[in-house]
């Protein structure tokens, strides 16, 4: 078995890189998922490496495959002009000598802190116009590209029942605390699933794109850097995206985003099968938060934030789902 070092010298040189060229590896925080590290190059080239956990390592159903879709959602970026990293290199499969793994580059930036108002919406602005560009990338049809739940479909209703229905399954096998019994979400959310006929094109979704995976370049002026962690993308409804996009809160407030995505040539008008559909993507991102806190072994601490400010969210969705009928 190879250290990290000698992982990393390999991962370099399956990529046509030096491997004598690496000078430092660095842990990257704030990922829950993959093991991520910063390569360091005596050019000064800087890296970013992802190691996905164990076959063995408890986790939710559609947490397959993901640095396949990551490196689809970079490919896909790119061909848009959106700033994301760029894959390096990549071994998807088991036999690799290197193990599984995906070679990035870094993006430069970093989080919202001690953002003026103004630099705050500018950068909003920008966020919107970049995330309609994200949407005019469609895919050969609806689902995770890892096709987990089955091969990609035809139609949006079928893929995203069968990832609902996947997600309360894990919150059945791993007994997980929710607000409202697990049956009545599921009736309640079918109850919605005639609105998802009207997604016919499948868009590229990137489905996480909260503050911390937005990187914020400072200079002369602040830019966004790079979208990054792409890991989760799946082909859908566009609508889907303005969940992580206003975490814990409702894109439909956010003015500054929702004039950069229409002035960039996103459509957005919120009728009552959009104003539905939100709500249905609302239950299922705040239902993955609750429910991944189980696999994770989350402390005391984060599991009261989420009961406290996650499981709100989740009713609220669930109960605007209610009031639509």
């Amino acid at each position: 078995m190879v250290d990290d070092w000698e992982r990393a010298r390999l991962v370099l040189a399956a990529a046509g890189l030096p491997p004598e060229s690496l000078t430092e590896r660095r842990s990257l925080g704030g990922g829950t998922y993959n093991t991520v590290e910063e390569l360091s190059l005596t050019d000064g080239t800087r890296l970013v490496l992802k190691i996905p956990p164990l076959p063995t390592t408890p986790g939710l159903a559609y947490e397959s495959e993901l640095l396949g879709a990551e490196a689809e959602f970079c490919r896909a970026a790119e061909t848009v002009g959106v700033p994301a990293p760029r894959v390096v290199g990549a071994a998807l499969g088991d036999s690799a000598p290197t193990g599984r793994h995906l070679l990035l580059t870094y993006c430069p930036g970093a989080g919202w802190e001690d953002l003026e108002a103004a630099q705050a919406a500018a950068l909003r602005r920008e966020l919107g116009g970049l995330v309609a560009r994200l949407h005019r990338v469609t895919g050969p049809g609806f689902g995770y590209p890892s096709q987990t739940f089955g091969p990609l479909t035809p139609d949006w209703r079928t893929a995203f029942t069968a990832m609902y229905d996947a997600l309360l399954a894990d919150a059945r096998r791993y007994r997980a605390w929710l607000p409202r019994p697990v049956d009545e979400v599921a009736r309640t959310a079918k109850a919605a699933y005639d609105c998802l006929d009207d997604v016919t094109v499948p868009s590229l979704v990137h489905f996480d794109l909260w503050d911390g995976n937005i990187l914020v370049e400072r200079g002369e002026s602040v830019r966004v850097g790079g979208l990054i962690d792409g890991e989760r993308m799946f082909w859908g409804d566009p609508i889907a995206d303005f969940v992580s996009l206003a975490l814990l809160g409702d894109i439909r407030r956010d003015e500054d985003f929702l004039a950069g995505y229409q002035e960039a040539g996103g459509e957005v008008e919120f009728t009552a099968s959009a104003r539905r559909r939100y709500a249905l993507y609302r239950s299922y991102l705040y239902l993955i938060m609750l429910i991944e806190s189980v696999p994770r072994g989350l402390d005391d601490g984060h599991l009261a934030w989420r009961r406290e400010q996650v499981a709100p969210q989740l009713t609220a969705a669930l109960d605007e789902l209610t009031e639509g009928d």
